[in-house]
């Protein structure tokens, strides 16, 4: 009995020693082909739909397996080359045996857009620029550093003829270039007016007939007495201002006349100046904001039924806005949006005691290309204004000469020139010693120079310089006894 249990042990124990090297070389294989199947991964092959790809190895194979024949087909052409045909698009996988049954290689095969054609002609038309074109499914994907936004737009367009929308922009500026705009608001602005009025009391000496000629004649109701009163209106805004009283036929009469001529230039510059990244949108406004009340709730303003008013900030000033884009061979596209305005007290409302100012605009918005340094026109304004004005009492005004004394006459005009001149520039940044702020020309005054010599700030010299580089005067010639000393030569 136990030799008997003694050779059943060793029969165990031997088969266990059989065993335990098979084992062992049956999961080697499987572990050498798990570390090394990253080693025969042979990348992607991209086959453009419908068209073919030829594979070529390095040694004989045995055979060769695609993994979805309805997106590629392939066909041996040797022992060493194998024809693949694209014919549907999509993603599968090569798998390429030798005659002893082992992997040799693996290739994901990625059919779709014809990149390859693409990629010449990218080559092609934009020489210099280094963009790859790969397939992602049925997408195309543009990867690479280009020299500006322009470049990188046209690719895609390129792009999109062979995959429509669906291109996927991976690519990079090699440079960020920024762009300062330089804009200049010139306008002049000319007003004349003249106004002669004559306007007068008369009355006899009774007392039994009166009247009142000129601007603002009325007759009011006097209250204690019951008689009309004659009132004329107030003369303001005139320069000269001459009454005389005199008696005509019978007639007290007391004669006025007011005149004025005015002669006005205003001039407006502005010159605002912003950088901005290409492709990026930037703006500025040096101004301020004035309230404006806005009824909610209904009704109107002082109203009983509960209307609350709130406040509303309109901004005004010197605003700029725009966005540039540098397109090839130095060109700049851009979206400028100028504005100045100002408050104009003219074309203010009052609603309820409360006054709204008005705003006198000026204000333009366009899309143009220069180059760096060219300047252009983006807007213009000439304008002329003319009125007359004649108010006089019927028939004796129209009468020549002496119809003057019987009507006020009122003349205007107004000329009106506005330009906006934009220039753009290629900028880099600078070092912070290279820039001059204003703040550092005008120092703080000390306290003897103010009040002894009245200098407000470091840069006022304390006596005006004299100015050397005007030229000398002209010296007198000496007069002779026929030539008075007035003249000279």
């Amino acid at each position: 009995m136990r030799s008997n249990a003694m050779a059943r042990d060793y029969r165990r124990g031997a088969l266990r020693l059989i065993l335990l090297p098979l084992a062992f070389a049956a999961a080697l294989p499987a572990a050498h082909a798990q570390m090394s199947s990253a080693g025969i991964h042979a990348g992607q092959l991209d086959v453009p739909l419908n068209k073919s790809q030829t594979v070529t190895l390095d040694r004989p194979f045995g055979r060769a397996m695609i993994g979805s024949d309805e997106i590629a087909d392939i066909m041996p052409i040797s022992d060493r080359s194998i024809y693949v045909l694209g014919k549907k698009m999509g993603t599968t996988s090569l798998t390429v045996y030798d005659k002893g049954g082992r992997v040799i290689t693996i290739v994901d095969v990625a059919v779709g857009p014809d990149v390859l054609s693409l990629r010449r002609q990218l080559s092609e038309l934009m020489p210099g620029e280094p963009i790859d074109a790969r397939i992602s499914n049925d997408a195309v994907v543009l990867s690479g550093v280009v020299s500006s936004a322009s470049a990188a737009q046209n690719a895609v367009q390129i792009a999109g003829t062979y995959a429509g929308e669906k291109v996927v922009n991976m690519m990079g500026i090699g440079s960020s270039q920024q762009v300062m705009l330089e804009v200049r608001f010139s306008e002049i602005n000319r007003q004349t007016g003249k106004e002669i009025g004559v306007s007068g009391f008369f009355r006899n000496g009774s007392g039994s007939f009166d009247g009142a000629i000129g601007n603002g004649a009325s007759l009011i109701p006097d209250v204690d007495t019951g008689n009309g009163v004659l009132k004329l209106g107030s003369i303001t805004d005139s320069f000269g201002i001459f009454r005389k009283s005199f008696n005509v036929a019978g007639l007290d009469i007391l004669g006025v006349l007011d005149s004025l001529e005015k002669k006005g230039l205003a001039k407006t510059l502005a010159e605002p100046t912003l950088v901005a990244l290409s492709g990026e949108k930037a703006s500025f406004l040096a101004g301020g904001e004035f309230p404006i009340p806005v009824v909610q709730g209904g009704g109107g303003i002082g109203g009983n039924n509960g209307a609350s008013i709130t406040i509303e900030f309109k901004p005004f000033g010197v605003s700029l806005g725009f966005t540039p884009t540098i397109l090839a061979d130095g060109v700049i596209n851009m979206i400028v949006e100028p504005e100045v305005s100002s408050i104009d007290p003219n074309n203010s409302i009052v609603l309820n005691d409360i006054t709204i100012p008005g705003l006198q605009t000026r204000r333009a918005s366009t899309t143009l290309e220069l180059r760096d340094g060219e300047s252009f026109a983006i807007a213009g304004l000439i304008r002329q204004d003319f009125a007359t004005t004649v108010r006089q009492v019927p028939l004796l005004g129209s009468i020549p000469i002496i119809g003057s004394l019987f009507r006020s006459s009122g003349f205007k005009r107004g000329e009106t020139e506005l330009l906006i001149v934009v220039t753009p520039r290629l900028v880099q940044p600078i070092r912070p010693n290279q820039v001059a702020l204003p703040t550092e020309r005008v120092g703080d005054a000390k306290e003897l120079d103010l009040f002894l010599l009245g200098r407000t700030d470091g840069a006022v010299p304390a006596v005006p310089p004299i100015d050397q580089t005007a030229p000398p005067a002209k010296p007198r010639a000496p007069a002779t006894a026929q030539e008075g000393s007035d003249y000279e030569y």
